[in-house]
């Protein structure tokens, strides 16, 4: 049988048949994926072929085959930085939700996420979320942010799930497609899919006010059929992107307006530092690109990652697994 991962947590994968019907699986052995070293072979909207169980007292199945990935997403795996842990597969586009205060999401963050979407060709459409709470200050830091990646080319969101704005465009763009939704804890993925779907009644809660963070409400990526046409993968919120292999030569190639003008640079291995006559350099100086942005590239060059949140997932793991033997 064919079906598409709607759930990992680890161990066990919910699979959705051709035919609608919803399965527990295993893995069978280990999959070794072409070049991946990767921390869960399986993620979630991987086409995989699977056969049902007969053995055991529940009906559950057994993955053997993965079909190869239209595309991926990946991030550096928590504690284990030669490894990647696999985000997500086969989609058609992610949201990127980005929030000015509550929590703040850097634009180190922003951009690092950026690079790794334009490495592996994924669209990401950046969603301003709850622009309902912004006071004058943080909303001219919203707009001035949505304008330096406007220029560039990302399509921008303004949302507040809350007060409705923006949700019936967010929605417009999801008809037909896989999409998924990713972010720092607390900038609002679930309450905006419960806008988005209101049946889901996805759990939801409020930003510690003592460290500005989020607390993690989703605990693995999920996918969600809606009820217009769309398909939704809900991610855990992330706190680092760490960068997975990636040549220095190469990274600049993934910032847009840098690419558009590194074959002006005197040097076609030009990495944009101190070499004479960079193009990147020139435009910099001549405010046609962001700071921000090219101190995100200095930063990925040198490999300054940011700390990566520990693995808080584990003892979900653990009890699902549990829980499924009993």
């Amino acid at each position: 049988m064919t079906g598409t991962v709607y759930k990992s947590t680890g161990s066990w994968y919910t699979v959705k048949s051709d035919a609608g019907d919803f399965m527990e699986c295993r893995m069978k052995g280990k999959f070794r994926m072409k070049g991946i070293k990767s921390t869960n072979p399986i993620s979630v909207g991987d086409i995989v072929d699977y056969e049902i169980d007969e053995t055991s007292d529940a009906r559950t199945g057994t993955i053997y085959k993965i079909h190869e990935r239209k595309n991926y997403i990946v991030r550096k795996s928590v504690n284990l930085s030669k490894q990647m842990h696999i985000i997500a597969a086969n989609i058609d586009q992610v949201f990127l939700l980005v929030t000015i205060n509550n929590p703040p999401t850097t634009t180190s963050f922003i951009d690092r996420f950026l690079v790794t979407a334009e490495a592996y060709k994924i669209e990401t459409v950046l969603v301003f979320n709850k622009i309902d709470t912004l006071d004058e200050t943080s909303l001219d830091e919203q707009l001035y942010l949505q304008h330096i990646y406007q220029e560039i080319g990302y399509k921008c969101l303004r949302v507040s799930s809350t007060e409705g704005k923006g949700v019936d465009q967010l929605k417009k763009m999801m008809v037909g497609k896989v999409s998924m939704f990713s972010g720092h804890s607390g900038v609002g993925k679930s309450t905006l899919v419960n806008a988005l779907e209101p049946s889901l009644h996805l759990k939801t809660k409020n930003i510690s006010e003592q460290s500005k963070q989020g607390q993690h409400t989703t605990t693995f990526a999920e996918m969600y059929d809606l009820s217009f046409d769309a398909k939704i993968i809900d991610t855990p919120g992330i706190k680092g992107f760490g960068i997975v292999d990636m040549e220095k030569e190469e990274i600049s190639g993934y910032f847009p307006e840098f690419f558009k003008l590194q074959d002006q640079c005197k040097f076609n291995n030009c990495l944009h530092k101190e070499e004479p006559n960079c193009a990147i350099k020139k435009a910099l100086e001549e405010d046609k690109i962001a700071w921000s942005r090219y101190r995100s590239y200095l930063q990925i060059l040198e490999g300054d990652d940011e700390h990566y949140r520990t693995d808080i997932y584990n003892d979900d793991r653990i009890a699902s697994d549990e829980s499924r033997k009993n």
